[in-house]
C-alpha cells in the first residue's frame, strides 16, 4: 500500500508540475533568453564562427613542418631489379620499403604569415557577425513582444468599452420594463453593444495573431501553450530630455558589432592582398627523408637471405634537400589573384564607409523619431484625460436622458480611440528609447534590464 501511495503522490506532483509549466507566462527576458539559446539561425551562425576558428588554427599549423610515414608491399614477377644487389633478376620476389619524410617552407614571400593574420581577422569578424545575428534576433523579438502588448492593450480597451455599453444596456432594459424608457432606446443600445462585441472579437483575434507570430519567432514546439506576462504599463517610465545623434554615433561607431565585423574583414583582405603578392617572390623549402626496406626472393632454394631486422638496418639511407622555386610565368594566375585580392580589399573599405553612413542615418532618424514621439505621447495623454472627463459627463447625461444613444456612442468611441492612441504612442516611444539605448551599448542584456 505504501508503494501505491508513493506512486500516486509522484503522479500528482508530475501532473501539477506539468500544469504549472503549461500555465507559465513569458516575460520579455524569458523570450529573449530562449531565442538566444535555441534559435536555429543563430546556431548556424555559431557553426560558421567555429569554422572560421578552425581555418585560423589550420593557417597557424602551416608554419610547422610536415612529417609523414610511408610503406608499401610489392610482389614482382618476371624481369625486375633486386634492390639489394641492383642486379636484374627473373625470380619472383617480395619488396617492402619504408620511408619517413619531412618538408618545411623556409621562405615564401611571407605568404604564410599573412595568411595566418588574415584568418585571425576573419575569425574575429565571425565572432562579430554572430553578435549581429543575435542582436537582430533580439530586436525583432523585442518589437514583436511590444506588438503583443499593444494588441492585448487594444483587447483590454475593447473589453472595457463593451462592459460600459453592456452596463448601460442593462440599465435601459430595467427602465424599459418599468415603462420609464422607450423600447426603441433599448434597440439602439443593443445595436451599440453588438458593434462593441464585434470590435472586441476583432481585437481578440489580433492579439492571438500577434501572440502566434511571437511564438513562431521563438520557434517553440508545435502545440505548446504560450502566453506573455502583461507588465504594468502605467509604471513604464518615459525618459526626459532629447537625444543627440552625434554623441550617440560617437559611441555606437566604437562598440557596435556591425562596424567591427566589416573592419575585421577589411583588415583580413589587406593581409590576403599581402599574402597574394608574396607568391611573386622566390620560394625556398627544405626537406629530409629516411629510407629502408626489406627484400626477399620467393624461392625455396635461396637460404642465405638476411633477416627482416637486419635488412632494415643495412638498407637504411638518408637524404636532405633544399628547393628553390622562382616564379617566371604562370599563365597570369598570380597577377589575377593579386588584382582580385585588391578589389576585395577596396570593396571592404567601401562597405565600411557605407555602413558608417547607414548607421549615422539610422541613429539620426531614431533620435528624431524619439523626440517627435515624446511630443505625440504627451499630447495623447492629455487627449485621454480630456476624453475621460468628456465621457463621464456624457454618461451622466445619458443616464438622465439628456443625450441619446448616438451621442453616448460617440463619446464611448472617442474614449476608446484616445485610450488606444495613448497606449500606441507610449509603446512606440519605449521601442524608440530602447533602440537608442541599444546603439549606445551594443548588447541585448541592456534591453532586457530596461
Amino acid at each position: 500500500m505504501r508503494r501505491i501511495y508513493l506512486i500516486i503522490a509522484v503522479l500528482i506532483i508530475l501532473y501539477f508540475n506539468d500544469m504549472s509549466a503549461q500555465e507559465k507566462k513569458w516575460t520579455l527576458e524569458d523570450c529573449i533568453n530562449y531565442a538566444v539559446t535555441n534559435n536555429i539561425g543563430l546556431q548556424r551562425q555559431r557553426l560558421l564562427t567555429e569554422s572560421a576558428k578552425i581555418d585560423f588554427l589550420k593557417a597557424k599549423m602551416n608554419v610547422l613542418p610536415s612529417f609523414n610515414f610511408g610503406s608499401e608491399a610489392n610482389v614482382g614477377f618476371g624481369r625486375s631489379i633486386n634492390p639489394v644487389t641492383n642486379l636484374i633478376t627473373f625470380e619472383q620476389n617480395l619488396s617492402n620499403p619504408y620511408s619517413l619524410n619531412s618538408n618545411i617552407d623556409i621562405f615564401n614571400g611571407f605568404a604564410t604569415l599573412n595568411t595566418i593574420a588574415a584568418n585571425k581577422f576573419m575569425f574575429k569578424a565571425g565572432i562579430e557577425s554572430e553578435k549581429i545575428t543575435r542582436n537582430t534576433l533580439v530586436i525583432n523579438i523585442l518589437g514583436q513582444y511590444y506588438q503583443v502588448l499593444y494588441a492585448k492593450g487594444l483587447e483590454n480597451a475593447s473589453k472595457m468599452q463593451l462592459d460600459l455599453s453592456e452596463k448601460q444596456l442593462f440599465r435601459i432594459q430595467k427602465m424599459v420594463e418599468t415603462g420609464k424608457e422607450a423600447l426603441s432606446r433599448q434597440f439602439e443600445m443593443e445595436s451599440r453593444v453588438s458593434a462593441d462585441k464585434l470590435d472586441y472579437t476583432v481585437a481578440q483575434n489580433s492579439a492571438n495573431q500577434a501572440l502566434t507570430t511571437l511564438k513562431q519567432m521563438l520557434q517553440l514546439e508545435p502545440g505548446s501553450d504560450f502566453d506573455v506576462l502583461m507588465p504594468d504599463l502605467n509604471n513604464m517610465l518615459i525618459a526626459d530630455g532629447d537625444y543627440r545623434p552625434d554623441s550617440i554615433y560617437a559611441i555606437a561607431s566604437q562598440i557596435l558589432p556591425r562596424l567591427k565585423a566589416i573592419d575585421f574583414e577589411l583588415k583580413a583582405t589587406k593581409k590576403q592582398y599581402a599574402a597574394t603578392k608574396g607568391y611573386v617572390a622566390p620560394r625556398l623549402s627544405a626537406s629530409g627523408a629516411i629510407f629502408t626496406g626489406y627484400y626477399k626472393v620467393m624461392k625455396e632454394s635461396v637460404i642465405d637471405q638476411a633477416s627482416f631486422t637486419t635488412q632494415l638496418k643495412n638498407n637504411n639511407s638518408q637524404a636532405v634537400s633544399l628547393s628553390l622555386m622562382i616564379p617566371i610565368f604562370n599563365n597570369y594566375t598570380t597577377g589575377r589573384n593579386i588584382k582580385l585580392a585588391r578589389i576585395r580589399m577596396d570593396d571592404a573599405a567601401l562597405r565600411l564607409e557605407q555602413e558608417k553612413n547607414n548607421l549615422y542615418t539610422e541613429i539620426e532618424n531614431a533620435c528624431l523619431n524619439f523626440n517627435r514621439g515624446k511630443d505625440e505621447f504627451l499630447a495623447a495623454v492629455s487627449n485621454l484625460e480630456y476624453n475621460k472627463k468628456s465621457y463621464n459627463a456624457v454618461e451622466k447625461k445619458f443616464e438622465s436622458g439628456l443625450v441619446n444613444v448616438t451621442e453616448f456612442s460617440v463619446a464611448n468611441t472617442s474614449l476608446f480611440k484616445a485610450d488606444t492612441e495613448a497606449l500606441r504612442t507610449k509603446l512606440q516611444l519605449l521601442i524608440r528609447k530602447l533602440a537608442i539605448q541599444f546603439y549606445s551599448t551594443g548588447e541585448y542584456e541592456n534591453l532586457i534590464n530596461n
